[in-house]
């Protein structure tokens, strides 16, 4: 009976001790201390909160982060959807650029064209080959920064548009620079060109054999004859066709007495088998002036003339540069007695 009493007043003192004790937070824990026989409170340690804390921090943040790249990966935030926005307004403006580039290739190009075509044609200039015109950008790193960027073919491909039509642009504009040149330069071009006949020859007559494929009158063989004859008596005047300088005059083998005039603008002339000679190498002479005579020295078989003219280094047809002493009517004679004559005098 007395242990009974003992057990119901401990289980009151715990309660009134419980009641006593107000919550903080959680419920507080008991256990039994069965040596005492009483309830007893669970005191957590400084570790167990701490333990505690870690795992609720953990737990919160890890959901955080999880939630947060979930909201980024399905849903834009506001500076995101403006860049965005920005990007695509930006690969519209590419796109409108690569196409403006590729209408103002298309303007060059013609104008190239002319250029290379028509207006150095009109003025025996060299053409611009195209590697020049255009550079080579294709073997170069200079693109490479745009390889990790969005849109890096697009990029690469229209900036490269614009270095090629930059240096077109240059490249036309020394262009004009040259042809303007020559065009204020064109009266003294026209004055050194090779226009006239080396030898009077009113009749035509005279002329013994042409430009093109011909016999050889020693080893009667067929070979091309790189000039005109003009047949003449010995000592007959032989006239400069072009104002130049005298760069030979003298011996030359298979021509005889020879001279060579350089004309400037890469223009020659040859006067070969001469029987007299009257200008010195380095002097200069102008357009119908009497340079020496008909003869017949050399690899010839009579008194004549033989005449060349030489464009870039390459033998061209004199009868191409006879249009400003011969009539339409002579001009065609000439050429037909001329191709006549299926023997050469050299």
């Amino acid at each position: 009976m007395e242990c009974k009493n003992t057990a119901l007043l401990l289980l009151l003192q715990a309660y009134v001790s419980k009641k006593s004790t107000p919550p903080v937070g959680k419920k507080p824990k008991y256990h039994f201390n069965q040596e005492l026989l009483r309830f007893e409170r669970i005191q957590r340690t400084a570790y167990d909160w701490l333990k505690s804390f870690l795992f609720h921090a953990f737990t919160g943040v890890s959901m955080g982060l999880i939630f947060f790249f979930l909201y980024l990966t399905f849903f834009d935030t506001p500076l995101t959807k403006r860049l965005r926005e920005e990007n695509e307004q930006l690969k519209v403006q590419y796109k409108a650029l690569q196409k403006q580039s590729e209408d103002l290739r298309d303007v060059l190009d013609d104008l190239q064209q002319r250029d290379n075509n028509l207006y150095r044609a009109i003025l025996q200039a060299e053409p611009i080959p195209v590697n020049v015109r255009e550079g080579d950008f294709m073997g170069t790193n200079r693109y490479a920064s745009f390889a990790k960027m969005n849109n890096s073919e697009l990029l690469a491909s229209t900036t490269q548009q614009v270095d090629i039509l930059t240096k077109m642009v240059y490249v036309q504009s020394k262009s004009y620079d040259e042809l303007l040149d020559l065009v204020k330069n064109k009266e003294i071009r026209l004055l050194c060109l090779p226009a006239i006949q080396p030898v009077l020859n009113q009749d035509l007559t005279r002329t013994a054999s042409g430009y093109g494929p011909r016999i050889d009158p020693i080893y009667r063989v067929p070979t091309f004859h790189y000039g005109m004859d003009f047949t003449a008596p010995q000592g007959t005047d032989v006239y400069a066709t072009g104002e130049g300088k005298v760069i030979q005059a003298g011996w030359k083998r298979g021509y005889g007495n020879c001279i060579t005039i350089d004309h400037g603008y890469q223009y020659q002339t040859l006067y070969a088998h001469l029987h007299t000679i009257g200008v010195k190498k380095g002097q200069k002479v102008v357009r119908g002036e009497v340079i020496g005579g008909v003869g017949s020295t050399g690899k010839s078989t009579g008194p004549h003339l033989h005449y060349e003219v030489h464009y870039r280094g390459k033998p061209q047809n004199p009868a191409n540069y006879y249009y400003m002493d011969l009539s339409p009517e002579e001009y065609d004679k000439m050429i037909q007695i001329a191709s006549n004559f299926g023997q050469t005098m050299d």
